[in-house]
């Protein structure tokens, strides 16, 4: 009896240790199947990561389709590097995720749309296309680590000594003296003012001001228009018209723009337009029928009249994606990620904001020739730097305007 108790105890001490054996193999098994954390074509580095980058404009209401087109530019360039597998940084290829939000172009809604973008997507870049929204994102996109595509020209977002701002478009200052010459010359020395009512209306405004008088003009009106909520500018126009001024300065989103402009010449307004940057002649035209009207005026050149050999192919792409011509919004912010892409390439980083900064000098530098739709040579000053390209509409065509 006790020898059949002393083999059953046996028995089953070797059941334990072949059960502990299996599971201790079982066990090996698996860990030996996880992707290895190091280098040298292992499993992780094979694998592929994601780069959100933050959009917040207007996507509903009268500067929606101006906040579409500056996205569109940004999701286009991003579709083009994820379509070429990526880009690599670290020995590590990512892809692009773009999450855009509507702030409907009110800079308290773009200020929470990027707290939400940082907690939630962990955003490294935040493009924004209003100077409003620019602002409130300065207040704490340095304590936060984000870079800003700031889409303005307003030249104080580079003044503030925020060094997590890049400035996509040129300063709008070098545009006040060809812009004042051109009209002073044609049309006469008195101004009225109706600009968008937004912070970057009231500074263009400013500069202008300071500058037209400067030159010996007078300024007969000051006002401005709440595209936000004013659809009909009848009012405001004729009260600018009861002073008879030679020149108007309009400017803001395209569509609400070219609309001040045909009820200026439905009320018989004769004279010449200065357009803030803003604004551009070939979207101006979508609303107007034609250049006739906006004959006399002076703004910034179309993209699809100027010259670089990139933009035939540019301009083809997004027609076939997007259904229409491209402006400048779609083709400086797409040629801004394209940068932003390479300077993190030059960081080594994909996150880390002022690494990125760092190298933009080198995004710049190594962007490809057939992405170049601008000529951005430099980055300095906090934004790109390239020659300004001003246009005036006469006899109803655009005409490059020389700055000297």
């Amino acid at each position: 009896m006790k020898r059949l108790k002393s083999l059953l105890m046996l028995s089953l001490i070797f059941v334990v240790i072949f059960s502990l054996a299996a599971c201790n193999s079982s066990s090996n098994e698996s860990a030996n199947t996880k992707p290895s954390s190091g280098g040298g074509g292992d499993s992780k580095s094979e694998e592929t990561g994601t780069v959100n980058i933050g959009y917040t404009g207007p996507l509903s209401g009268p500067a929606a389709f101006y906040g579409e087109r500056t996205l569109n530019g940004v999701k286009m360039a991003a579709e083009e590097i994820n379509g070429a597998g990526g880009f690599e940084v670290g020995g590590k290829k990512f892809k692009l995720n773009i999450v855009s939000l509507d702030d409907k172009y009110l800079p308290n809604e773009a200020g929470a749309n990027a707290k939400r973008l940082i907690q939630e997507n962990k955003t490294p870049i935040i493009f924004t296309p209003h100077s409003g929204g620019v602002f409130a994102l300065q207040v704490f996109n340095q304590q936060d680590k984000f870079l800003i595509g700031a889409y303005t020209s307003e030249p104080k977002v580079s003044e503030v000594g925020n060094n997590l701002t890049v400035r996509i478009p040129p300063r709008y200052d070098g545009y006040l003296k060809p812009f004042t010459d051109y009209e002073m010359k044609k049309f006469g020395k008195k101004i009225a003012f109706l600009p968008t009512a937004s912070q970057y209306g009231k500074d263009w405004s400013e500069k202008l001001k300071a500058h037209w008088e400067k030159e010996g003009g007078k300024v007969v009106y000051n006002s401005a228009i709440d595209f936000a909520k004013e659809t009909d500018f009848f009012t405001t126009v004729t009260n600018a018209l009861k002073e008879k001024p030679d020149v108007l300065f309009i400017g803001g989103a395209s569509e609400p723009t070219a609309k001040v402009a045909k009820q200026a010449r439905e009320l018989g307004f004769k004279g010449g337009f200065i357009v803030m940057d803003q604004a551009k002649f070939d979207e101006m035209k979508k609303v107007t029928g034609s250049y006739d009207l906006l004959n006399g005026s002076i703004g910034v050149m179309p993209l699809i009249e100027s010259k670089s050999p990139a933009i035939p192919d540019f301009a083809k792409k997004y027609q076939e994606k997007y259904g229409e011509t491209p402006g400048s919004e779609a083709g400086l912010n797409y040629i801004a990620m394209y940068i932003f892409v390479e300077a993190m390439k030059a960081a080594g980083s994909v996150d880390d904001a002022e690494k990125i900064q760092a190298k933009m000098q080198d995004g710049v530098s190594n962007i490809p020739d057939n992405v170049k739709i601008y000529d951005f040579t430099k980055f300095t000053g906090g934004g790109f730097d390239g020659e300004l390209e001003v246009a005036a509409v006469e006899d109803g065509k655009i005409v490059p305007i020389k700055i000297k």
